[in-house]
């Protein structure tokens, strides 16, 4: 479960998040608040999850706020104005929420901030943080924090690592599953496997990461629906 707040200094906006957030199991919004004063005295007693934050804000701007909160929240930043979004994703905001989004675009930033939140309680719980890797006559040891995606090749697998070259290894799809944090990874294609938290969208049963596109196989998509 995700708790959360939303800050807005426009009541109807904040109406839309509450209306959103009422449909989406994983997530409690606790508190809506249009003063930001008011919202930063809550969070010095009441420690949250994920904060949903309006950019444009006639008292404080909303990067601002963000950079002077007390401990370190998520966040998706919420605003009719997209020349914001990439000092929002520099702050690393889990999404960035250009209005008027629907149903299904806040949802799909919820998940990603479900996937994130599980990463993070699964790091502090002393979670596995990397593999072993066997290949060009060496063993690889690979943080799961650097997995793009994993794809299938015959009898192969590419593992596409972020600001790295991939690695080829000699392995099955099977065994790469077994070894890989099962709440982290997912395999959604019979020749795919990929960190949940690294989704940056879904449309049209294709998955987003980054710029690579991943299908979605059709006996996988039941499964990976009920996980977003």
């Amino acid at each position: 479960m995700i708790r959360a707040i939303a800050i807005d200094d426009e009541p109807p906006a904040l109406r839309i998040i509450e209306r959103f957030a009422a449909n989406v199991p994983s997530l409690t919004l606790e508190r809506s608040f249009t003063r930001p004063g008011e919202a930063l005295e809550y969070l010095h007693s009441h420690p949250i999850d994920l904060l949903f934050l309006d950019i444009q804000m006639p008292s404080i701007s909303g990067l601002h706020f963000y950079k002077n909160l007390p401990g370190e929240p998520m966040v998706i930043f919420t605003t009719g104005y997209s020349e914001y979004a990439v000092e929002g994703f520099n702050l690393q905001a889990v999404d960035y929420l250009l209005k008027p989004f629907t149903k299904e675009r806040f949802e799909q930033a919820v998940a990603k901030a479900m996937s994130a939140l599980e990463y993070k309680r699964q790091q502090a719980a002393g979670g596995q943080q990397y593999i072993s890797i066997r290949a060009d006559y060496s063993v690889h040891r690979v943080l799961l924090g650097d997995i793009l995606y994993i794809e299938g090749l015959d009898d192969y697998l590419k593992i596409h690592l972020d600001n790295a070259k991939p690695i080829v290894a000699r392995m099955t799809m099977k065994a790469m599953v077994e070894s890989l944090p099962e709440a982290s990874f997912m395999r959604v294609h019979r020749s795919y496997i990929i960190p949940l938290a690294r989704i940056t969208m879904v449309r049209n049963k294709i998955i987003y990461i980054g710029e690579a596109q991943i299908p979605i196989g059709g006996s996988y998509e039941e499964a990976f629906l009920k996980a977003l």
